[in-house]
This record gives C-alpha cells, sequence and structure tokens, in this order.
C-alpha cells in the first residue's frame, strides 16, 4: 500500500502503512528509545505499540491521517537516557548443555573454545529485550558476545522444547513454548516465558535487561 496523507511525519524516517490503522516507522539504532519515549507519551491516539530489530509498528485508533501529536512524537529528540538500562533485570538459571542444550559442544568447538569456556562467555555477558516474536512471549535478546555469533541451523528441528535457551545469527532467545525452531540449543530454564494467565503475560518485555546464571 502507497504512501497516504499523514500530517507531519518526521522527514527523515522511512515509513509506510500496514492495514488501515498500522503505521510502521523506521527507527535504526534507536528503536528502543523511541519505543520508551512513546510509551512514555501515553498518547490515546496509539492502541498498541510493537518495536522491531530497526523499525517500530504503531497501531492507531483510527485510520489516516495521522494525528499531530503522534507525529510530534515521532520526531521530537529523544532524551539520552533512554535506551539504556531502564528495564526490569531478570536472572534466569539456566541448565547448560546435555540433554537441555544439545548443541553446545558443536557451537563451543565452532567458537575454539572449551564447552566450559562457551558457558562462561554466554552467561556473562548482560542482554536486553530487542523485541518479541515468532512465538508470543519468544525475547531476541541484543549482547550475544560477537565470538558466539553463528548462522541458524541449516534444518530446523520439529520440536524444540519450552524453554529451551537458543543461539541464531547475532541473536540469543527463549522458546517460550514447544514447537518447531531452527535456532542453536545451548540449555534450558524453568522460567515461563509466556502465560495468557498472568496480568502481564510476557514475563520479558522490549527493554529489560536478561542475565543467564548457569546452574
Amino acid at each position: 500500500m502507497g504512501k497516504r496523507t499523514t500530517g507531519q511525519l518526521p522527514a527523515p524516517a522511512s515509513w509506510h502503512w500496514i492495514g488501515e490503522r498500522g503505521l510502521q516507522v523506521a527507527t535504526g539504532a534507536a528503536t528502543l528509545a523511541r519505543y520508551e519515549h512513546l510509551l512514555k507519551k501515553k498518547l490515546p491516539d496509539i492502541e498498541d505499540i510493537i518495536p522491531t530489530d530497526n523499525s517500530i509498528l504503531l497501531i492507531l485508533r483510527r485510520a489516516a491521517p495521522v494525528s499531530p501529536r503522534v507525529s510530534a512524537a515521532l520526531s521530537e529528540p529523544l532524551e539520552k537516557e533512554m535506551g539504556g538500562a531502564r528495564g526490569t533485570l531478570h536472572d534466569l538459571v539456566v541448565d547448560y548443555g546435555g540433554r537441555a542444550g544439545p548443541d553446545l559442544p558443536a557451537l563451543a568447538k565452532r567458537a575454539r573454545m572449551s564447552v566450559a569456556e562457551y558457558i562462561d562467555c554466554h552467561s556473562a555477558a548482560e542482554y536486553s529485550v530487542a523485541f518479541l516474536g515468532f512465538q508470543p512471549g519468544f525475547p531476541y535478546l541484543r549482547g550475544l558476545p560477537t565470538a558466539l555469533h553463528t548462522p541458524r541451523r541449516a534444518s530446523p528441528r520439529q520440536r524444540v522444547a519450552s524453554g529451551s535457551v537458543a543461539i541464531g545469527e547475532a541473536y540469543t532467545g527463549i522458546y517460550p513454548d514447544d514447537g518447531p525452531g531452527g535456532w542453536h540449543i545451548i540449555g534450558r530454564t524453568t522460567a515461563v516465558l509466556f502465560d495468557p494467565l498472568r496480568e502481564a503475560p510476557a514475563l520479558l518485555m522490549p527493554g529489560d535487561r536478561v542475565r543467564f546464571v548457569p546452574a
């Protein structure tokens, strides 16, 4: 769908409509900061805010044109402290290797590390939740040490157990539920990532921080 009249959206931003009320705005490295900025605004014109890897999808309460309040919020300067260590810190206990992490030995060999060194490297980093996707509550975690970056599996597994801690490209993720998956499995946590009966179903939200604690 092509661009339509929207009022004054930020000039340098790349944006396009998704359906009648979805406005996707490119945000690059400032995605979390802009996401936090919009959450803080609590604009009645916006029904939902969904961050992705380098953009934000706004679900507006009505179709175009975009209200002046939304336009202003998208073009306002960001506070320097936003996008940093502002979210909730979660320490998640992980059972690395063995049946819980069948891909760990091969990944350690690929990284030219011992299994113990690989675990130390993975668990020493502090990660931030960039966005949720794939499954409800599945967190894409930034902060994976460069030495551990690994392409996804050539052949996805038909079943990955819930709680599996995995690596795909430059991200670490955690599978909230049983299902297929193409990331490398290095361990498992008992933390419940998604529970529709909780007041906040997703345990981890964009901007939260995660530390993995070896069991």
